[in-house]
């Protein structure tokens, strides 16, 4: 039987050990693909430190990103010819990095990339999420072919949530 490998792909500024990716980690020892500057990301950094992770796994690859995560695999799968590895996607908490409160700290995350990704993926949003509005997380989910779960008012689905 082939094996399979899930990565963790937190969002911006990482996940403390009470966020659900954390506990996911602890619990089943799933890799964290790790960023070299989480509190200034850029997006060709994060990009290409996705490729080389999936580029090192033999076998189906499954991920599970927050928040600016979500966005990354949107990007990531667009470019990627390790994108046929990936089997399916769980996008927690899409940031929207468009939105005027964003715009400036997340300039290098612009466009956000919405094409069909090329693997199964599900978007699990919030009703009152800071950083991404219902509408915006309807739009992500429907451009990138994702089955689209909403949690009702919880947040932005992380340790606090």
């Amino acid at each position: 039987m082939e094996s399979k490998k899930v990565l963790i792909l937190p969002g911006w500024q990482g996940s403390g050990p009470l966020h659900w990716q954390m506990k996911w980690v602890e619990k089943y020892g799933y890799q964290v693909v790790e960023q070299s500057d989480w509190m200034r990301p850029l997006r060709g950094d994060w990009l290409a430190r996705l490729d080389d992770v999936v580029s090192d796994i033999e076998g189906p690859v499954y991920l599970a990103a927050h928040s600016l995560g979500c966005i990354q695999v949107a990007a990531w799968a667009v470019i990627s010819k390790q994108a046929p590895k990936v089997k399916a996607a769980l996008l927690v908490a899409p940031s929207d990095v468009e939105a005027p409160p964003m715009k400036d700290v997340f300039n290098s995350w612009r466009p956000i990339a919405v094409t069909k990704m090329p693997f199964l993926s599900t978007v699990i949003s919030s009703q009152n999420d800071p950083y991404c509005s219902v509408e915006r997380a309807q739009f992500f989910a429907k451009s990138w072919g994702s089955e689209l779960i909403n949690a009702g008012p919880q947040g932005h689905l992380n340790a606090d949530a």
